[in-house]
């Protein structure tokens, strides 16, 4: 049975592909976090290759504290560029697909039109840049990579604004959501969907490249926040304010929307609309 290798497990993504993969008997999923298979250790990475004989391997491990990274910027960097290097290099060598995960946080935001796959990067923040360096080690250590650029992820399991959102509005009585930057949401279980049909679709090493996922429609963070507050009748008031009024330590894209029609036509996954999505997360919450 063909081996599926999955990193950073029991995070949000991680999570999904462990509940779906129950849809997919004819492979053996492996699922590790840092206890099981520490990314950053080469000669770990070499040698658990070694024993397993790895079909795939999805890396969803990641350094995501955005803020943080600006003054932790060498485990930023180990683990969202470096380790991937590790892990793009031991699937050249045992010939195995990998599907690396990046974010539209390597470019800066100052677009008006959707972003294409080559379009030019410029992170703007340790985050981003950590994370382009990682798409770099993929594409060096090994030609026939996959990476999949994705943006505002949430679901039911972990730390995500969606959850933060259904908190706040619980405990307060009204709140204030940044108006002023742009994106696409991302419902993990819709791009863990779309991550097995693309290594069971028979396609992936010979499709190698950059792809982006997100779901359909395009919103504010705090269109988003009032959707949740009106799919779940919250009586919260949320209201919206300018980035400016919450200053943070790393800087953040104003526009965060990505091309997707790549991956549409080269894996025929097909994207739900935003709203849909939000609709069931909310139902599993």
């Amino acid at each position: 049975m063909p081996t599926i290798l999955i990193t950073g497990a029991n995070g949000q993504l991680g999570s999904e592909l462990q509940f779906l993969s129950k849809l997919y008997p004819q492979y053996d999923f492996i699922f590790t976090d840092h206890q099981e298979l520490s990314i950053i250790d080469k000669d770990a990475i070499d040698a658990f290759f070694k024993a397993h004989a790895i079909y795939a391997c999805i890396n969803c491990a990641a350094y995501t504290a955005v803020d943080k990274a600006e003054s932790d910027i060498e485990k930023a960097n180990e683990l969202n560029g470096y380790a991937v290097g590790y892990l793009a290099n031991a699937c050249k060598v045992h010939n195995a697909i990998f599907i690396h995960i990046s974010t539209d946080y390597v470019f800066d935001g100052n677009a008006t039109v959707p972003y294409q796959v080559d379009h030019p990067v410029s992170p703007i923040n340790i985050y981003g840049s950590s994370k382009l360096l990682g798409e770099q080690e993929a594409v060096q250590k090994n030609p026939k990579s996959i990476i999949i650029r994705t943006s505002w992820v949430y679901s039911a399991v972990g730390n995500n604004f969606v959850k933060t959102m259904l908190r706040l509005m619980n405990e307060r009585e009204s709140l204030g959501v940044v108006y002023d930057q742009v994106g696409c949401p991302t419902y993990a279980a819709d791009l863990a969907a779309a991550i097995m049909q693309i290594v069971s679709s028979g396609k992936a090493l010979d499709n190698a490249g950059m792809y982006h996922y997100s779901n359909q429609g395009v919103i504010s963070w705090f269109q988003f926040a009032i959707a949740i507050k009106e799919l779940t009748g919250s009586k919260c008031t949320v209201n919206p304010v300018p980035t400016t009024a919450y200053p943070t330590p790393a800087k953040r894209p104003a526009y965060s929307v990505m091309d997707t029609t790549k991956i549409q036509n080269t894996f025929n996954c097909t994207i739900p609309f935003w709203k849909d999505s939000l609709e069931k997360c909310l139902q599993l919450l």
